[in-house]
């Protein structure tokens, strides 16, 4: 029980409430790179991410994953195709050890909706998604590679002390050699510089900045 608790979602439920939670919830725990569910699969099951890293990617005919969002705890995942009633849209796959919270969507919807602090966080959350997508779209179809590159320097520089080169550049949607190219080309502009550790130092953020913006 202290467990749903604890999840932001649920903070102001009764015992009673939590405790019916409880008969249509379960908590999995998932190893790195394994699928939560695939681009495709029927819904039906709301997922709370409460321990991890999830990252959400489509894939497009050649088989290449195109990157849409990454997902860190306690996000709502799958709400948007559960009221749709719509197959998954993307496939979530785990980055690092992870858990969940299943919840059974439809018995959600029947026992819990009606409470206005449940019903507000998830029109947070599909709002969220709303912004998501509208980011997806203006990243893959109007900046240029360098422009991504530039974004994920300074939004998310720290990434590039935790993560391989070909984990972000799957990321941004380009592969290992063009990342590189454009580090280098940013090094030898005076824009950055990168030490023995993969910390990235900024020296212009303007231009970078305006590359994106």
């Amino acid at each position: 029980m202290d467990k749903i608790r604890d999840i932001p979602l649920f903070t102001k439920l009764s015992e009673g409430s939590i405790k019916r939670l409880e008969n249509i919830s379960t908590f999995r725990r998932y190893s790195a790179d394994e699928i939560l569910f695939y681009e495709g699969d029927d819904p039906g099951t709301l997922y709370i991410l409460t321990e991890g890293v999830l990252r959400l990617f489509k894939t497009d005919p050649k088989g290449n994953e195109i990157y849409i969002h990454q997902f860190i705890p306690t996000g709502l995942v799958g709400e948007l195709a559960c009221f749709e009633n719509m197959r998954y849209p993307a496939t979530a796959r785990f980055i690092t050890r992870g858990q969940v919270l299943k919840i059974d969507f439809k018995r959600l919807e029947e026992d819990f909706f009606a409470h206005p602090d449940i019903s507000m966080e998830i029109i947070k959350s599909l709002t969220k998604k709303i912004k998501i997508l509208s980011n997806v779209i203006h990243k893959e179809m109007i900046l240029t590679s360098e422009a991504k590159v530039a974004r994920l320097i300074i939004l998310h520089g720290d990434m590039f002390e935790t993560m391989k080169n070909t984990q972000i550049a799957s990321m941004a949607n380009m592969t290992p050699e063009t990342l590189s190219r454009i580090l280098s080309k940013f090094k030898k502009l005076g824009y950055i510089t990168i030490d023995d550790n993969h910390h990235i130092d900024v020296h212009d953020e303007i231009i970078l900045r305006a590359l994106f913006e």
